[in-house]
């Protein structure tokens, strides 16, 4: 290799302007953060006195402006609302003794005097009696028992929503023990997203319980010792504390769903991870540098100042391009129309700049407090040759076998992704055992109406109008759809239609297609899951084309300011694509193939949930172009020193390698550590992102990108003329 010259002078840098601002005074930098995490932590869990985090998330079905949200805002507006009821199920009691009647009409009596309480209905109460056909949906399809439902009012929400329910709850409990032997539960579709928002808050507990001190054991085996370790741990918790408060922040302009917090809370954590790994190795390299094997002991505070300036001149480089590639594959998720999306774009953005100030400020104030003591195991400079300078030797030698091995290895694990099939659970995100889960599947079992029908049709029409539609609805797959008709008002009517299969298989799909394509002569809504999910999907197939190219566009011309040549980024961009193809194909074989069920414990539902290959496609696009971005800074760095093509992407394989592969480790142990969690989204998540981590860092980053360059030679620094003196004007070299 040639003898590269010395690095330009880049003292007036911004960055290193900044490096020197720490580096002079780093314990005020840390103790500014210090200060900031523990007043985030505290405002995010509501010990200030003010609502916590956890307390403000919602959950329910990603929505988008379509006809399902019309349909049900309609309703709403007529006084109904889905989660305006409360119900209780009673089993081993039989529902005419005398003795359960009395206690009925008792606890229906002290429930109606609670302030928010609009009805009570159970089969006892029905007028016509117990055996009438108005009393059919409140007694169960086999065995004994019965249910009983109270209705809030609508408006009836936050801390006296609360109240009233309790009050309730103690009558049905009072209600239950009146009755011999009898046994009752509760529940509600509030109550189910109370367990889904309290699920999500247990997982991040569980997740980071799980991540932190294994990422900690990882990073003393790489760095060699306790300090080294501990700052980039140190900055993965203080961007923890960030990305709640921004989150918390967000909550009061826009909905955050309950799985925005693990998600985006993820992505810090292991940005922060990466990053920190990263200002940490170049510190200590850049210190060795200039301490050139003295004892530690001797190290000055100039030097420690210089190789300060230096790392947050040229890793601070790198963390600022990897945060811009991975917000802008965050952008792209606010060009959908889904909140849900929106909602992780936003917040995922402000976590990215979280993530970068604490590698810029926090984690080199934490190297310069700590200096002396990072290179206590000694001061010798690292090797020029390595495993990683020798597996890219070897790469070289067969360029061509080994991009035919690597593609084809990805494109079969990519196959499964051609049989996607997107759904939108509810219950089923719960695992089996959770208690609303089974309160659900029994009431589906034994109550069907009060379950709710498969699909429902809000007609605009009169009681005459709904019914004569109900006796004609379509054909769908040979048999003819049957409904049953309920009055709103005098001038809004629901349709309830079941299918065969749930909500969501495919005759609840079949139907809501035929319902939509055969409308009759008064206005129409079709609701319902498989509505949702066709009105969310419909919605990703219109926008995804204008992100995909938003994305493309920004990774393509940031790319070329840092690298001078278009045919890295657009090579960049195809492995990425095949990489995160992989990625979801795998996705796909676990979680709606049902494999490796026991493993990760978790119930297949036939399907990935419809926000999964979006989140998957950002986050590990973002994270790819992080490690690319890691790669190519020192291949660039180098070429630009003049170092030729081979030998910049073998020394670079070599200086990059090993951070690159102990940060996909420890990103890895980090989403392997949310698999750990009950949720099934976070899981597929979990397991989305680091099958997207691992084999970008392995196949794509190891193989696959030396091979390709080697193959290329002087052709991957290409760009035309024009272009070339443009990168000369404004690119961002060293």
């Amino acid at each position: 290799m040639t003898d590269a010259p010395d690095h330009p002078d880049r003292s007036t840098s911004a960055l290193s302007r900044l490096g020197g601002l720490v580096g002079r005074h780093p314990r005020t930098v840390v103790l500014i953060w210090l200060v900031a995490v523990v007043a985030s932590f505290a405002g995010a869990t509501g010990a200030l006195g003010n609502q916590s985090l956890f307390e403000r998330l919602q959950s329910g079905d990603p929505s988008v402006a379509g006809e399902n949200l019309q349909g049900r805002d309609q309703l709403v507006a007529a006084g109904r609302s889905a989660t305006s009821t409360h119900l209780l199920q009673v089993t081993d009691a039989n529902a005419t003794s005398p003795a359960t009647v009395a206690a009925v009409r008792d606890a229906a009596t002290a429930i109606t005097g609670i302030d928010g309480v609009a009805s009570v209905a159970a089969p006892q109460l029905v007028p016509a009696g117990i055996d009438s056909p108005e009393a059919r949906s409140l007694l169960p399809t086999d065995g004994d028992g019965f249910a009983a439902v109270v209705t809030f009012d609508t408006d009836l929400e936050g801390d006296a929503r609360d109240r009233a329910q309790e009050q309730v709850d103690a009558e049905f409990d009072d209600l239950v023990a009146a009755i011999p032997g009898a046994r009752g539960t509760t529940g509600g579709l509030a109550d189910l997203i109370e367990a889904i928002t309290s699920q999500v808050e247990k997982d991040l507990r569980a997740g980071e319980g799980i991540a932190l001190p294994i990422s900690f054991l990882v990073m003393v085996l790489v760095f060699g010792g306790f300090v080294a370790a501990g700052m980039p741990i140190i900055g993965a918790i203080a961007s923890i504390a960030g990305a709640l408060a921004s989150l918390l922040g967000f909550s009061h302009v826009i909905d955050l769903d309950a799985t925005v917090v693990n998600v985006v809370t993820v992505l810090g954590l292991g940005l922060c991870i990466d990053y920190g790994l990263l200002t940490v190795s170049r510190f200590r390299e850049e210190l060795r540098a200039r301490v050139q094997g003295r004892p530690a002991s001797e190290i000055t505070q100039e030097e420690v100042l210089a190789a300060i300036v230096r790392t947050v001149d040229s890793a601070g480089r790198t963390v600022v391009f990897s945060g811009l590639t991975v917000a802008i594959s965050l952008g792209g998720l606010l060009v959908f129309e889904a909140s849900i999306l929106k909602a992780i774009g936003s917040a995922g953005l402000s976590v990215v700049v979280v993530a970068m100030l604490v590698a810029l400020t926090l984690v080199p104030a934490l190297c310069v407090v700590g200096a002396r003591r990072l290179l206590k195991r000694g001061t010798e400079q690292a090797p020029e040759e390595g495993v990683f300078s020798r597996l890219a030797t070897w790469v070289f030698r067969r360029p061509l076998l080994v991009i035919i091995a690597v593609l084809a290895v990805l494109g079969t694990l990519a196959a499964p992704a051609f049989d996607l099939r997107l759904t939108s659970s509810g219950k089923e995100l719960l695992p089996v055992s959770a208690p609303q889960r089974e309160f659900f599947t029994t009431l589906e079992a034994r109550y069907p109406q009060l379950a709710g029908p498969d699909v429902q049709v809000v007609a605009t029409a009169t009681p005459e109008q709904a019914q004569a539609y109900a006796a004609a609805l379509p054909v769908v797959d040979g048999t003819r759809l049957t409904g049953r008709v309920e009055t709103v008002n005098d001038a809004l009517s629901l349709v309830a239609i079941d299918t065969p299969g749930g909500p969501l298989d495919d005759g609840a799909r079949d139907a809501v297609t035929a319902l939509r394509a055969d409308r009759p002569d008064f206005p129409t809504k079709v609701i319902g899951q498989a509505s949702g999910l066709r009105d969310f999907t419909d919605s990703l197939r219109e926008r995804a084309p204008y992100a995909f190219a938003l994305v493309a566009l920004a990774t393509l011309v940031l790319l070329f300011l840092m690298t001078g040549s278009v045919v890295i980024p657009v090579k960049a961009l195809l492995m990425n694509v095949v990489s995160l193809g992989a990625s979801l194909g795998v996705v796909v074989w676990v979680f709606q193939d049902g494999h490796l069920q026991g493993l990760l414990g978790f119930d297949s539902v036939g399907a990935i949930e419809s926000t999964i290959p979006m989140l998957v496609l950002a986050f590990g696009f973002g994270l790819s172009m992080d490690y690319e971005v890691f790669l190519l800074s020192r291949i660039v760095e180098l070429h630009e020193r003049g170092v030729g093509n081979d030998e910049a992407v073998i020394a670079g394989l070599q200086r990059s390698g090993r951070i690159i592969t102990s940060a996909a480790v420890l990103v890895v142990i980090v989403f392997s550590g949310f698999v750990a969690g009950q949720l099934l989204i976070i899981k597929e998540t979990g397991v989305g992102l680091a099958v997207a981590v691992l084999l970008d860092a392995t196949l794509v980053r190891m193989l696959l990108v030396p091979a390709t360059m080697a193959l290329l030679g002087d052709w991957n620094w290409w760009a035309p003329a024009r272009l070339k003196r443009w990168h000369a004007r404004f690119g961002i070299t060293e």
